[in-house]
């Protein structure tokens, strides 16, 4: 005669050994060692941060707010960075305009019109720009691209030297080193990256809703706004910062086209400076206070890209929660 044995159902079944303990021994070892990877990435950032602040403390002493003055003249002890990151930031900004319609349009392209077997070999060609070296860039602008554009900002400077408005942004004085030659290369530069982050981020729109989206009528245009773009928009615009960040950092290159210039001026066409080219260019040649200054900008520059990268990780991540809701 058998004996019924009656089970709870409130009790789990299994061991009721927390589930870390339950984990084969590899499990473990491979999440401490992420974890630990994890922090030394963090400790690393955190040390940067501390021993390059440690290092400009005497420019941030002596300037104090004058760190922002609009006058850098190492002979007489003015550390003003204004112009550099004026500079930087016009750069980054003419960068970004030109090199996002054109990343989001490509990324389109490759996942919603061109068949696959011919977009894989447009997406290696995107991979393997992305790989060239800042040095390349640059100086393949001087030697070539500047000049041919000077010939390019000659006739435009022409044609609108004395309107009011168009006048001040691209008349004469010009120059082929610019801040408008250095975001042209920047946006080359950054267009491989916006444009892979944007691919794989369209890439993840569920099939059935661009089916659904056909199945009412909706034309392909009306397709891309109202089913992909809803879905897809934050991790763009999270690709979208971290071009950004990497137009603002982006050394060597724009040392070699911007003109190396510590001025402010609306004239897009003049030379100017920024923070990572004026670094590069006189770092080699500074002591005292002025390299306490290369390396606060150094700390300037290092805290907008951390800003920039932490907002476009706050903007992903809540696009992936709306996304997941």
């Amino acid at each position: 005669m058998s004996v019924a044995t009656k089970v709870d159902p409130a009790v789990p079944a299994g061991s009721t050994a927390p589930f870390d303990q339950r984990r084969p021994l590899g499990d473990r070892l491979f999440a401490y060692l992420a974890l630990g990877a994890g922090l030394l990435v963090l400790v690393i950032l955190v040390l940067i941060a501390l021993t390059t602040t440690q290092q400009s403390t005497s420019w941030f002493k002596t300037e104090g707010w004058g760190i922002f003055g609009t006058v850098w003249n190492p002979a007489a002890n003015k550390y003003g960075a204004l112009a550099f990151i004026y500079g930087t930031a016009v750069t980054a900004v003419i960068a970004i305009i030109m090199a996002v319609p054109v990343s989001v349009a490509i990324a389109l392209l490759l996942t919603q019109v061109v068949p696959y077997r011919w977009a894989r070999p447009i997406v290696y060609v995107i991979d393997l720009l992305a790989v060239v070296p800042s040095v390349v860039w640059g100086l393949w602008g001087i030697l070539v691209f500047a000049p041919w554009l000077q010939h390019i900002y000659n006739s435009i400077g022409s044609a609108v030297n004395g309107i009011p408005v168009l006048g001040n942004l691209f008349g004469p004085p010009i120059s082929g080193a610019s801040f408008f030659t250095c975001g042209v290369i920047l946006a080359f530069m950054i267009t491989p990256i916006v444009t892979s982050l944007s691919r794989e981020v369209i890439a993840t729109v569920p099939a059935i809703d661009i089916e659904g989206a056909y199945a009412l009528g909706a034309t392909r245009w009306e397709m891309i706004r109202g089913a992909v773009w809803p879905h897809s928009q934050g991790g763009v615009v999270g690709a979208v910062l971290l071009g950004l960040g990497r137009a603002m950092g982006e050394t060597i290159a724009a040392a070699l086209v911007i003109g190396s210039s510590a001025t402010i001026t609306s004239h897009l066409f003049a030379p100017g400076d920024s923070m990572p080219a004026v670094i590069a260019n006189q770092f080699g040649e500074a002591s005292g206070t002025f390299r306490a200054a290369l390396i606060g900008l150094g700390v300037l520059l290092f805290a907008f890209t951390i800003i920039i990268n932490v907002i476009a990780r706050t903007i992903v991540g809540r696009a992936a929660e709306q996304g997941s809701a």
